[in-house]
């Protein structure tokens, strides 16, 4: 594995290294074409670009390619990681799991590891090691997200709003949100929203235009800042986040809201700085209002449980990736253990038929057992005793060890 991510390079040289999703099949052809590369996966979103590949005696250029194909010269070297053999296995299971994101444990990158996979896969540039690299790895992320909390808690502001607005309402199905603001933040809130079963949504805006382009994304309306009183009271749920120096809601505009609403409750999240919602609307009843400061403090606390359960996946990745390393050694002596099976078939087969011809000749069946049972293991001993006298006369010990763990020995 060769690449860059958030940890080794600033955005500004790993938007330099993202592929166009459109020519990375042509970028995994020339990737394979290079001379010393028989296999290849190119993984790229915007924390990380990372090249998979099986080499010959890991002697190809990868990093010279990364950097030749996006014209860098040699610019971004120093941000450049490897990793070889058990080394890339361990990676790319992290990886897989969410370990090695920006935000620790999120799953979005297992999908982007899919669809890599499948990109590659389609190209026809992986073979038996990326196929079973990549199943592997997908294996390992589901266990580690079955068997750990790595994904249970909320580890960022929008998520985490929405995870407290949970705790007021069962349900969003039924629900009313109102998002004020169009910015990132919002965006990731409505997201969050829509994807636990919010079905209506109104996005409030100092540019209307910007709001039809987020509520349009959840069949949601649009409106200006200034309609905000006329339709606070149809909200159950307010996430407000803007660039504004003055609260844009009011105590007075929610208690009005609240008596048209005839104390239905309202849940709120005021995520901006300087604030966009009085702290005195915290004083009306049937109001649940929550600050930047409320939602830190609950990311801080879910990041720990993410570190604890990090840990245990840690583990869990060692044991797998020693699965896999026994599994690839079991592969390499497959071709050998055919041939052993071959030779003692070849000698049962060849013993057999003679014993069927002397019971044809009229010999007794037990003569014909017992020649069959003395020539058939005489004939399969016969090439490790003959080995085994050869190291006695040599002092070949390594030989002689080899063969007793072979057959289980005695050594005494």
């Amino acid at each position: 594995v060769v690449g860059v991510n958030h940890r080794t390079a600033p955005v500004e040289v790993r938007e330099r290294v993202v592929f166009d999703p459109a020519r990375i099949p042509e970028a995994l052809r020339e990737l394979t074409g290079l001379p010393a590369v028989r296999e290849s996966i190119i993984v790229s979103t915007c924390n990380r670009t990372e090249l998979y590949c099986v080499t010959d005696q890991g002697e190809a250029a990868l990093g010279e390619w990364l950097q030749r194909y996006h014209q860098l010269g040699s610019s971004i070297h120093h941000c450049l990681y490897r990793h070889d053999d058990m080394r890339a296995v361990t990676h790319a299971f992290a990886v897989a799991s969410g370990l090695d994101s920006m935000v620790l444990g999120e799953p979005q990158i297992l999908g982007q590891l899919k669809d890599a996979y499948r990109t590659a896969q389609e190209t026809g540039t992986t073979g038996p090691m990326l196929n079973r690299l990549f199943q592997a790895a997908f294996s390992v992320a589901k266990r580690v997200r079955t068997e750990t909390q790595i994904g249970a808690n909320a580890v960022s502001v929008a998520s985490a709003a929405v995870s407290m607005a949970k705790t007021v309402f069962s349900s969003f199905d039924t629900r009313t949100a109102l998002m004020v603001g169009a910015g990132e933040t919002i965006a990731l809130a409505a997201r969050h929203l829509h994807a636990d079963g919010l079905r209506r949504m109104i996005v409030a805006n100092r540019s209307v235009d910007r709001a039809r382009d987020l509520a349009a994304e959840f069949q949601g309306f649009a409106i200006s800042l200034d309609e905000i009183p006329s339709h606070l009271r149809e909200a159950d749920i307010v996430v407000a986040s803007t660039a504004s120096p003055n609260p844009i809601i009011t105590r007075a505009m929610t208690a009005s809201a609240l008596r048209a609403r005839k104390r239905r409750p309202i849940f709120m999240v005021d995520i901006a700085v300087p604030r966009d919602i009085e702290p005195e609307v915290a004083e009306l009843e049937d109001v649940y209002l929550f600050t930047i400061d409320d939602l830190q403090s609950v990311v801080k606390e879910n990041m720990e449980g993410r570190r604890q359960a990090a840990r245990e996946a840690d583990q869990m990745i060692a044991a797998e990736a020693d699965r896999f390393e026994m599994k690839l050694r079991t592969r390499d002596a497959a071709p050998t253990i055919r041939r052993l099976r071959h030779q003692a078939e070849q000698t049962r087969e060849h013993t057999l038929d003679q014993a069927r011809h002397m019971l044809a000749a009229g010999r007794s069946a037990d003569e014909v057992l017992d020649f069959l049972s003395a020539t058939l293991t005489n004939r399969l001993i016969h090439a490790p005793s003959q080995r085994l006298r050869e190291a006695a006369e040599t002092g070949d010990d390594a030989v002689i060890e080899a063969i007793t763990d072979i057959y289980h020995l005695d050594r005494d």
